[in-house]
């Protein structure tokens, strides 16, 4: 069953996403499985979703056991207010010092490590008469943002100290999950850190989805999980043991909007970098790089057509590309999948030396998304 559930969504094309919400369910599963009981669970929905959509899969998410939700800016989250999504959020990114207000006013959490945030936290109050909810972000190897384990303890304190902040949580961000070695040097400053504190009553946070699935750090009681709620999979440490079963959640389709006979030895679409051998039949469909599939996909992809697997030709186009579907019996209309369970965009960063997480997040500039069940 199919259910369009988005007001805006647009169907006057004929290349379409489809996200299927029984598989978000299913990974938000296999992900608790990993995570030990009474231990908090925070959903990265930042960049709509890693491009599946934050407003459509929020409730979601938070029906599925996951406890807050986490947004790289305020915008996010006043988006997520604004659909009246009313768990926690915090946002994870640097908040300009000047927009505090805004994540007070839309009851956001925010990520502070600098002099002029606790400034800005104090004058939000004096406003508004409320204390802003903050998280303290600690730099322990990413070189990103945060406040420097030198400095950390000190500023905890002074956080602490303030009577007009409501101080939640602290936390820090793994650089390279994948590393054991690397892991335990940021481990080994977050306890540093961390042993120097008062920790009663606040949310401590270390993992993202590849740590989350690898280590059990001691003393945490929240995760933080993105691109495993989608199904894609991180780079994982040579230590751990058991995979979770993920299933991605997005489909890429387009329908055959034109079939004809190339000749043998005539080219196809700009500079003619694919030249057909032999006379060769070639569907177009309406989908490119403005949707999202990289140019540099050209003449290396395949996709499903009537049970039959066809190769993408030529130079992917801005607006279209083109498939070899020679001895496929098919017609206008009929269905060119790119991506589903079985294709996974993995296949595609591999091709192109990069990761999932890019790729998946350029899928949402202009394709309608259809939500399945």
């Amino acid at each position: 069953m199919k259910n369009i559930r988005q007001t805006n969504i647009s169907m006057h094309r004929d290349a379409w996403v489809e996200v299927n919400v029984s598989n978000l369910e299913h990974n938000i599963k296999e992900i608790r499985k990993h995570v030990p009981d009474g231990t908090k669970l925070l959903g990265v929905v930042k960049a709509d979703a890693y491009g599946h959509g934050a407003v459509m899969l929020a409730p979601t998410i938070l029906a599925s056991g996951v406890d807050m939700l986490g947004v790289a800016s305020i915008d996010e989250g006043v988006d997520l207010r604004r659909a009246k999504i009313n768990c926690e959020i915090l946002v994870l990114g640097a908040v300009p010092v000047w927009a505090v207000e805004s994540a007070v006013d839309a009851d956001l959490s925010i990520s502070i490590f600098s002099k002029g945030h606790i400034t800005a936290c104090r004058q939000a109050f004096e406003r508004t008469g409320i204390k802003p909810k903050v998280h303290i972000k600690i730099d322990t190897g990413m070189n990103r943002i945060g406040v420097s384990t030198d400095d950390a303890v000190e500023f905890i304190k002074e956080v602490q100290n303030s009577d007009f902040v409501n101080l939640q949580g602290i936390f820090t961000h793994l650089a390279m999950a994948e590393s054991i070695d690397e892991t335990q040097k940021q481990l080994d400053k977050w306890n540093k850190v961390i042993s120097q504190v008062d920790t009663k009553g606040l949310l401590l946070h270390v993992q993202n989805t590849a740590g989350t699935l690898s280590y059990n750090v001691q003393g945490t009681n929240m995760r933080r999980v993105g691109i495993a709620l989608y199904g894609l999979a991180p780079e994982y440490p040579p230590c751990i043991k058991e995979k979770p079963d993920l299933k991605p959640l997005i489909s890429l389709k387009g329908r055959i909007v034109n079939i004809h006979e190339v000749k043998d030895g005539e080219g196809v679409s700009y500079s003619y970098t694919y030249r057909a051998k032999g006379n060769r039949i070639i569907a177009t469909v309406p989908i490119g790089y403005a949707d999202g599939v990289p140019r540099a996909l050209s003449n290396q992809i395949y996709a499903y057509l009537n049970g039959h697997t066809v190769r993408q030709v030529g130079n992917i186009t801005m607006d279209q590309m083109m498939f070899d579907i020679t001895g496929v019996d098919a017609q206008f209309g009929d269905i060119i999948t790119l991506l589903n369970e079985q294709v996974s965009i993995g296949i595609w960063s591999k091709l192109l030396g990069t990761i999932n997480y890019e790729l998946i997040c350029r899928l949402k500039v202009r394709l309608p998304r259809i939500y399945t069940r």
